[in-house]
């Protein structure tokens, strides 16, 4: 078979996601603190056959924007406010019965016996469909929210996000595949010589003892991550089965996946055991005019000071003492911004200024919004898969679950009569529809 684009719908467990107007937009259908608001969206992009949907997720409320949340708490920035996404999915393991689920946690501020029990058991009650986004935080603001007066710096989050993970898959591989027994004749529940203690002490963590749950459907989640930077990307390479990415256009699309697949062979992996995953946000319409309005009308609803204070958060930069006019690369010289920012902004672009780039990240956080018919849209998908840009697509919505279903209903009927995508699911498992490789034990 042909290669065949793979697809995730990206969400938050709030009122914002990449779009700052999800929660204003007239078509968006109930509010983040409703369930049904979720099953919804789930039960769409099921149905247009999707491999997963995933929640990006942040800890606390940032005050980056001048030491101040007034902004973000009044209007709505992207961490204004956020449900946890586990017990999310958990209800949505219910609503479904082949979609994957992934959920973000931090290898920062949790432990990782935490993120090995939450994980095994979602994999379970899924019957394999779990993954785990794997995030290192990005602010003070979350450190300050348990107990520490500073984020970590930038590389050695990540030194600890590799043994945190080292830990994980220890903890998820305690207990062999035949282990678990459930003899009720004999009253014999597990074989415990097939039971391995973790006894695990190094720079960041000390660990001890087997998991208390047996192994799961998929051996341990599908791996997810998104860091873009060097040292996130090493960090993807060594780890990731998927890779979220936001690029502008296909060029650096191809160089991103061209330089993160060399270093998963660096590693020691097959280049294919990582799906590059590019994020788009679709404007679909029965003509291309009726598709720009319905995008216009959409960024109108997207505040434009609410990009900036979500630029802040993410930068772990206070921004507010430079001027609108300031181009990128004037703010990324400031001795005021940190290495690991100024990267990230001259991502950018170096001669955008901060005020188009506030405006760009209210309405997409600079994810590239497709503008066009069902089969336009589809046409400039298959152009980026078909070139090499990525093995697929994160979907951003701009409302819910209405940009979903006209992706489905308008989009995916043509990437199936090119032959790009599939017509149902071959498999049960989130590993399966991704075409990874069965875990050896």
């Amino acid at each position: 078979m042909s290669r065949q684009i793979h697809l995730s719908a990206f969400l938050l467990s709030g009122p914002v996601i990449h779009s700052h107007a999800v929660w204003r937009h007239p078509q968006t259908v109930g509010n983040y603190l409703d369930p049904e608001y979720y099953a919804r969206t789930a039960r769409v992009v099921e149905e247009g056959l999707f491999d997963f949907l995933f929640f990006a997720d942040r800890l606390a409320v940032g005050d980056q924007m001048g030491g101040s949340r007034e902004t973000a708490l009044r209007y709505g920035a992207q961490d204004a406010t956020r449900l946890d996404p586990l017990p999310i999915l958990s209800y949505l393991v219910g609503q479904t019965r082949k979609l994957g689920l992934g959920a973000t946690r931090s290898t920062t501020y949790y432990e990782p016996a935490h993120i090995a029990r939450e994980f095994a058991t979602l994999d379970h009650l899924s019957k394999g469909r779990a993954a785990w986004n794997i995030v290192t935080s990005m602010n003070d603001s979350e450190g300050r929210l348990f107990g520490k007066d500073k984020h970590l710096e930038h590389d050695l989050r990540y030194d600890r996000a590799d043994e945190f993970v080292e830990v994980a898959l220890k903890l998820w591989r305690t207990w062999e595949r035949d282990a678990l027994l459930l003899d009720r004749e004999r009253g014999i529940l597990a074989d415990p010589s097939k039971i391995h203690p973790v006894k695990h002490q190094g720079e960041w963590f000390r660990v001890e003892g087997p998991l208390n749950i047996p192994r799961t459907p998929q051996g341990r989640p599908v791996l997810i991550q998104a860091g873009s930077s060097g040292r996130g990307r090493r960090f993807g390479a060594r780890w990731a089965e998927a890779i979220f990415t936001i690029h502008p256009h296909l060029k650096a699309m191809q160089a991103f996946r061209q330089d993160v697949r060399g270093q998963v062979v660096q590693q020691g992996r097959s280049a294919d055991s990582l799906k590059v995953l590019t994020a788009v946000m679709p404007f679909i319409g029965g003509s291309e005019a009726e598709a720009r309005a319905k995008r216009d009308q959409h960024n109108a609803l997207a505040r434009p000071e609410l990009g900036l204070v979500t630029l802040a958060s993410q930068l772990n930069v206070d921004l507010s003492s430079f001027a609108l006019s300031a181009t990128v690369g004037e703010v990324a010289r400031s001795p005021r911004v940190h290495t690991a920012a100024a990267e990230k902004l001259l991502s950018q672009g170096a001669d955008l200024t901060l005020e188009a780039l506030g405006r760009s990240f209210a309405s997409s956080v600079r994810v590239p919004q497709l503008v066009g018919t069902g089969a336009q849209v589809a046409d400039q998908l298959a152009e980026l898969f078909v070139q090499g840009g990525c093995d697929g697509f994160v979907i951003s919505p701009a409302f819910l679950p209405g940009s979903f279903s006209e992706f489905v209903e308008s989009v995916i009927p043509h990437l199936q009569r090119k032959g790009l995508f599939r017509t149902g699911y071959e498999g049960s498992t989130l590993r399966e529809h991704l075409g990874l490789a069965e875990l050896a034990d």
